[in-house]
């Protein structure tokens, strides 16, 4: 409990040395249920999760171009408690970073939104080979999240409180830096209150000043990513790895671009994982000397402003043993640094299983 209060305690000074009116602050109690990936993780279904969630959301009117472009959305800061009520889980601190998009009409009484936020998430009971060797959801303390959020909101219901309501899912896992790596996965059913920190209620939205009408011609992009990380199996150690990424995209408007590329990744955790198996006689592994992976992938690219998000789903076409399947999908976001150069983080991940965080730049020509 001292732990959340101090939390709370940092997130109001947050909200309090902010200048802007046009914003709002929300609470939301979620109760839920863990989804069961595998029989490893049954292990640790001992109990409903349940939590809270405080965010500090700002509204945007049209002071940028883009802001037209997604119906005005919010953004804001997000922090997120979650109890497991499982002693082999714990609990989960994390800090976010989010967007409000908003459905149908911008001004209306009664709103639906979606809300996706990227961030941070502490694990109070991570796994430890003599004292916890159960929590096989956790590997390390310091975990990657990310949330999402479909809800009706209403505000100025009574003065400045309004309700919001809706479900709610979380994902927090380490990306497999370190093993082991099952991730938890929450669905719950959230429910709150928000409080209009702005005087004004009279809204005005201003128009973008682009033309609706856009062309670009194809655009070609390289990029080299790197990062650590562990295979499936527990103890063999984290290793460094390379991925090289070269891909075209054509925009098909102002916010969507489509891309077809190819991925080279060269990851040393696998030599290791390989001789491991060797050993095993079910394994059934076919002889090699190549641990190089390459991938072909299409994409989508959704531009925000000078942040982008990137979602592929690929084939290894290399495909030197088996490790995880063939098909893979990364999840990604881009900050472009000019019109030109960016840095990105990506996500590789086969299905349900995280395989890499890359952290990499790149350039679009």
């Amino acid at each position: 409990m001292q732990k959340i209060l101090f939390a709370l305690f940092l997130f109001s000074i947050t909200l309090a040395s902010s200048q802007e009116k046009s914003a709002y602050l929300q609470t939301d109690f979620f109760y839920g249920n863990i989804l069961s990936a595998s029989a490893d993780t049954r292990a640790f279904l001992q109990g409903h999760p349940t939590g809270l969630i405080l965010s500090y959301n700002k509204r945007h009117k049209g002071s940028k171009n883009w802001h037209e472009h997604f119906n005005y959305p919010d953004t804001g800061i997000s922090f997120a408690y979650q109890d497991f009520h499982s002693e082999i889980l714990g609990e989960i601190y994390a800090v976010y970073g989010h967007y409000n998009f908003y459905f149908f009409n911008r001004l209306a009484k009664n709103k639906l939104m979606l809300r996706t936020g990227i961030g941070l998430a502490y694990a109070t009971n991570p796994y430890n080979k003599e004292t916890n060797n159960k929590n096989t959801a956790f590997g390390t303390k310091i975990n990657s999240s990310t949330y999402f959020k479909l809800y009706y909101q209403r505000e100025n219901l009574f003065k400045n409180i309004g309700v919001n309501a809706g479900l709610t899912f979380i994902h927090t896992s380490n990306s497999n830096v370190k093993s082991p790596n099952a991730g938890a996965n929450i669905w719950a059913l959230a429910v709150g209150v928000n409080y209009d920190l702005e005087a004004d209620k009279n809204t005005i939205l201003t128009p973008s000043e682009e033309s609706k009408y856009f062309k670009q011609p194809i655009k070609i992009n390289i990029a080299v990513r790197g990062g650590i990380n562990e295979s499936e199996i527990n103890g063999t150690g984290q290793k460094g790895f390379f991925v090289a990424s070269a891909y075209a995209d054509k925009r098909l408007n102002r916010i969507s671009a489509i891309q077809f590329g190819a991925d080279l990744y060269i990851s040393p955790m696998l030599k290791d994982f390989y001789k491991i198996q060797q050993a095993n006689p079910y394994a059934n592994l076919k002889e090699t000397d190549s641990f190089s992976r390459v991938g072909l992938f299409v994409g989508h690219e959704l531009f925000i402003n000078k942040i982008s998000i990137e979602t592929t789903l690929g084939y290894y076409v290399k495909y030197p043993f088996e490790y995880e399947g063939r098909v893979y999908e990364t999840l990604g976001i881009k900050r472009y640094i000019n019109d030109k150069w960016f840095a990105n983080i990506r996500l590789k991940a086969h299905a349900a299983n995280a395989e890499t965080v890359e952290f990499g730049v790149g350039i679009r020509i």
